[in-house]
C-alpha cells in the first residue's frame, strides 16, 4: 500500500512538476507545445496498449478476448459521457488573449476542467495496474503518465495567467488537477483489490479511457496548427521510449 500511495503522490506531482517549468516559460510556442503533447501522446499510447490491455487479455482467461474488448469500449464511452455531460473546453486555442474579461476567464478554466477530467482516468490507470501484481509492470505504467504529466501542467500555466488568475490561484488550480489523479490511483488500486475478478476488464476499461484521451483530444489537438509531420515523429519517439522501457524493465 505504501509504494501504492507513493506512487500516487508521484504520479499527481508530476502535473506539479510541470506546472512550475510552466511558471519559468511562459510563452511557450505552439509548436513546441504540440511537440511536448505528442510526445505525451505516445508514452500514453504505449502504457495503455503495453501495461494495460495486453496484461487484460493475459489475466482474462478463456473469454480474455471478450473481456478485454468490452472494458476498452466501456471505458471509453464513459468518458465520452462524461465528455457529454461536464461543461468543459477540448482546446485551448484562443485563449492565451491577454484580455482579462470574464468570458475568456471562463474558456480558461473550462480547459482546466477538461484537464481534471482526463486526469482521473489516468489516476485509475496507474492504480489499477498495480493490482495484476506485477508491480514492476504498474510502476512503467505509473511512470509513462507522470512522464506525460509534465507536459499537461505546462501548457495550463499560461493561459490562466493571461486570463488574469494571480500566480498563487494558478499554482493551486494547477495543484488541484493533479490531486484528481491522486484520488484516480487510489481509486484504481482499491477496485481491483476488492475483487480480483474485476481486474481484466479494469485493465482493459484504464485502457479504453486513455485511447479514448489520444484519440479525441491529443492528437486533434497536435494538429491542429502546422506542426502535422513534428507531432507525429514526437509520438513515435514517446512510444519507443515506454516500448524500451517495458523491455529492458519487464
Amino acid at each position: 500500500m505504501e509504494i501504492v500511495l507513493l506512487t500516487a503522490l508521484g504520479v499527481g506531482g508530476a502535473t506539479v512538476i510541470g506546472a512550475v517549468i510552466g511558471f519559468l516559460f511562459k510563452n511557450i510556442s505552439h509548436k513546441f507545445s504540440d511537440i511536448v503533447l505528442s510526445f505525451a501522446a505516445g508514452v500514453m499510447l504505449a502504457a495503455a496498449v503495453l501495461g494495460l490491455i495486453i496484461p487484460s487479455l493475459e489475466y482474462g482467461g478463456k473469454y480474455g478476448i471478450l473481456v478485454t474488448v468490452a472494458g476498452i469500449f466501456v471505458g471509453a464511452v464513459c468518458l465520452n459521457l462524461i465528455d457529454r455531460l461536464v461543461p468543459h473546453l477540448h482546446h485551448f486555442a484562443g485563449v492565451e488573449s491577454e484580455s482579462h474579461n470574464n468570458a475568456n476567464l471562463s474558456k480558461v478554466l473550462l480547459f482546466v476542467m477538461a484537464i481534471a477530467i482526463h486526469n482521473l482516468p489516468e489516476g485509475i490507470a496507474a492504480g489499477v495496474g498495480f493490482g495484476s501484481g506485477d508491480t514492476t509492470q504498474a510502476l512503467v505504467i505509473a511512470g509513462g503518465i507522470a512522464l506525460q504529466n509534465i507536459p499537461e501542467g505546462m501548457v495550463i500555466i499560461a493561459p490562466m495567467l493571461a486570463a488574469g488568475i494571480r500566480p498563487r490561484k494558478t499554482f493551486v488550480i494547477a495543484l488541484m488537477t493533479g490531486l484528481v489523479e491522486v484520488v484516480g490511483t487510489l481509486i484504481g488500486y482499491f477496485a481491483v483489490s476488492i475483487s480480483a475478478a474485476i481486474l481484466p476488464f479494469a485493465l482493459a476499461f484504464a485502457g479504453g479511457t486513455m485511447l479514448y484521451v489520444i484519440s479525441d483530444e491529443m492528437i486533434p489537438e497536435t494538429h491542429a496548427h502546422g506542426s502535422e509531420r513534428g507531432a507525429t515523429y514526437a509520438l513515435l519517439v514517446g512510444f519507443c521510449i515506454m516500448l524500451i522501457s517495458d523491455v529492458l524493465l519487464g
